[in-house]
């Protein structure tokens, strides 16, 4: 399967949505191939001005659409997915495209349930996937074939970089370090740009120093053969500034502060499944 030949289908219009189908259009995807369907107007008008695909009020207008598509992207709020899937299942389709999910914690045994589809990738993009920087991981039900996981790397594609786990309850994990993650640096960047500014420096020069000191630090981090503790020590000379800093995080034991942090998110997200694959 190439790209310029994906029949895709969105439900669900929202940022994620907005932000695959401008990478995929980006990289080949042809606009004549994508149909979404969401209930906002709003959204419909700026998804055919933005892209020139074609869009629906529900999913009771796609039963075409969804016959002939090769995936099915199910980007809806997680609260959403148990009537948006089994309105799915109602419209019995017989022949059934690979169902993508980027709801956050909603089970590929539930999915499949709700829409009788047993066709099922869950996966967990992050919001840097709006500027096709995300890290998507990602999980296949046992029915789904080699095909099928090709076409979910595809789109993976589309939002930045992807990882497979082999045992769903990874997803979890993968949720509380990359799914949330992005919140975790934003919340580092804006403590360092107060910090400059208490020490004097102006806000716009404090968030400009903050914000491209971590663009650089994880660039070097991605393309340096060295671990992200070896750089950490390239830059560390004893008794110096750098040291005086991190020996303040090692007193208030930063390592345990995210260990913990990361283990609340993991449970949160293990919850929300248990919660909302309900009957």
């Amino acid at each position: 399967m190439i790209l310029r030949d994906l029949k895709i289908v969105f439900i669900g219009g929202g940022n994620m949505a907005s932000a695959i189908i401008g990478g995929l259009i980006k990289q080949g995807a042809q606009a004549k191939h994508i149909s979404v369907a969401d209930p906002s107007i709003d959204c419909q008008t700026r998804l055919r001005e933005n892209f020139g695909i074609e869009t629906h009020p529900n999913i009771d207008s796609m039963t075409n659409a969804l016959s002939q598509a090769h995936v099915a992207v199910l980007a809806v709020k997680p609260q959403q997915f148990k009537e948006v899937a089994r309105a799915y299942a109602a419209l019995q389709l017989v022949s059934q495209p690979l169902l993508f999910s980027v709801a956050a914690g909603i089970k590929t045994t539930d999915i499949s349930r709700w829409t009788n589809n047993a066709k099922v990738i869950r996966a967990m993009p992050n919001t840097p996937a709006l500027i096709n920087q995300g890290m998507t991981g990602l999980f296949a039900s046992a029915s789904s074939n080699n095909e099928e996981r090709a076409i979910a790397e595809i789109i993976c594609q589309a939002m930045g970089s992807h990882v497979w786990v082999e045992h769903e309850e990874l997803m979890d994990s993968i949720t509380a370090v990359s799914g949330s993650g992005p919140a975790y640096f934003f919340a580092f960047i804006e403590a360092i740009e107060k910090a400059g500014v208490s020490q004097g420096l102006d806000a716009a020069s404090a968030r400009k120093l903050s914000i491209q000191t971590a663009l650089g630090a994880a660039m070097l981090a991605q393309q340096s053969t060295d671990s992200p503790s070896v750089l950490r020590e390239k830059v560390t000379s004893k008794g110096g500034t750098t040291y005086a800093a991190l020996q303040v995080f090692e007193k208030m034991d930063l390592q345990g502060i995210v260990s913990e942090a990361l283990e609340a998110a993991r449970a949160r997200g293990a919850e929300m499944g248990e919660e909302l694959g309900r009957d």
